[in-house]
């Protein structure tokens, strides 16, 4: 059996898996990607969300520092502009049941920088520290037999090639062939299922105004319990001065691409402190659309029959809806899942290690997966499914966590420590988080964002709308 491991997709998954392969054992570690990879932090093709808002959560970034230890991973990003956000005191956040408050108290901190400059930190990262070699390659296929995948087959000019494997991953995201590669091998049958709200997102960068380096980030979230179109926006603070501002608009409120059209959307949202602020601020970009949005989940780790040597990661394994900001965290649990199992088997030829790897990567894919499916089956129009009786529970009990975290910092905390990805869900139902919840908010609710003074001078200063 070779003793190279090969891994489709140089995207995070990929780059973070073979952080791990190259530290278990394995000769050689080659990863293809089908792109030109640039050769610094900018936008490539293969990425189609890559334009817009991603967050990394708290849990993904110690996952990602757990990947690759002693590359100062956090310290890289910061030092390239990344911003660091206290979820507690850091940010606006307008919620269906209306302002957060900002507390003192620390809690779950999030970094919040372009797509581009994450992916190139990892990237960079891990080819400094590990053994691994980057290719430029389109992968059409797997070698082997319906018991175990042996490599890849590659396009190239003159018909195409094999690449003999002990280990392949498939981490080539939303564009995964991974089914149609299965049934190459004889395997058929994998259990999909889609759930589509028709969200589209719309971004725009813009140069941060003199004197608003501080502003908080600023999100005027969706509300799924009014039986309207998920509308959203958001001012996030990236590298280089300057502000990427996404919208998310599902089936029937999609946000527009005309520059006039974009802030008519902040402006008409329940709040329009997003629109007032981007108002007075210098745009450096067009409007970006993205429709590559819906949650897709593949049941691999269910089916019957299952290749030794081939493991599925990241999107490949599932995608979600971005607004919730899921992706990137679940990715690097997947690629933690790896590692542990090579750690736990001694290597990557060991029976049945492919299987654990899936089953071990779909547990945080779960989770994700009921978080953003139980918001996107309640907006009108959504296609692929619709909210159950224990989704109508859950919703209800969600709610009223929400309303009291206006108010209350234990609900709030609850809330942080979920959509960090520090805890999985169940932090909802622990004792102190179900008293928050049904007690409610000890203090009323706010009636406009909890701005300082300072803040509220930037605002106003900015604010060219008159609303």
């Amino acid at each position: 059996m070779s003793h190279r491991a090969v891994v489709v997709g140089a995207g995070l998954a990929g780059m973070l898996a073979a952080a791990v392969l190259s530290t278990a054992g394995v000769d050689e570690v080659v990863v293809l990607d089908r792109d030109e990879l640039p050769e610094g932090p900018e936008h490539r093709r293969g990425l189609p969300q890559g334009r817009h808002a991603h967050l990394l959560m708290a849990g993904g970034l110690t996952a990602m520092e757990e990947l690759v230890p002693g590359t100062g991973l956090r310290e890289r990003l910061l030092a390239a502009g990344a911003h660091e956000v206290s979820l507690s005191s850091g940010m606006l956040a307008r919620t269906p049941e209306g302002w957060l408050r900002r507390w003192r108290r620390e809690g779950p901190v999030m970094l919040t920088c372009t797509r581009a400059l994450l992916d190139w930190t990892v990237r960079s990262t891990v080819l400094a520290h590990c053994p691994v070699e980057v290719r430029r390659a389109a992968v059409t296929g797997l070698t082997g037999t319906a018991g175990r995948v042996r490599g890849v087959r590659i396009a190239a000019p003159g018909g195409d090639t094999d690449l003999d494997a002990g280990l392949v991953v498939d981490a080539s995201g939303r564009g995964t062939r991974v089914v149609a590669w299965l049934d190459g091998l004889g395997l058929s049958g994998v259990r999909e299922r889609t759930v589509d709200s028709g969200l589209v997102n719309a971004s725009r960068v813009y140069r941060v105004p003199e004197g608003a380096e501080r502003f908080p980030l600023t999100v005027v979230q969706a509300n799924p319990y009014v039986s309207r179109p998920a509308r959203s926006a958001m001012v996030m603070p990236v590298e280089g001065g300057r502000w990427l501002v996404s919208c998310g608009g599902s089936r029937g409120g999609e946000p527009p691409a005309d520059p006039e059209g974009f802030l008519r959307y902040t402006l008409d949202l329940p709040d329009p402190i997003v629109g007032r602020l981007i108002s007075g601020a210098q745009p450096l970009t067009d409007v970006h659309l993205s429709r590559s949005t819906s949650n897709v989940r593949r049941y691999l780790e269910k089916a019957p029959r299952w290749p030794e040597g081939f493991v599925v990661l990241g999107d490949a394994l599932a995608t979600f809806n971005p607004a919730y900001g899921q992706g990137m965290t679940v990715a690097a649990f997947g690629a933690r899942a790896l590692g542990r199992e090579l750690e736990r088997a001694g290597g990557p030829g060991a029976p049945g290690l492919a299987r654990r790897v899936l089953r071990g990567a779909a547990r945080p894919v779960d989770a994700a997966w009921s978080l953003a499916v139980g918001q996107d089956v309640l907006y009108p129009g959504v296609r692929g499914g619709r909210p159950g009786v224990a989704d109508r529970v859950v919703t209800a009990y969600t709610r009223r966590m929400t309303k009291a975290a206006t108010g209350s910092y234990a609900a709030a905390s609850a809330i942080w420590d979920v959509t960090s990805m520090r805890t999985p869900p169940t932090r909802m139902f622990h004792p102190g988080a179900v008293l928050a919840a049904l007690t409610g908010s000890p203090l009323p609710p706010l009636t406009e964002p909890p701005l300082t003074p300072g803040e509220r001078t930037v605002l106003r200063g900015l604010d060219r709308t008159g609303v």
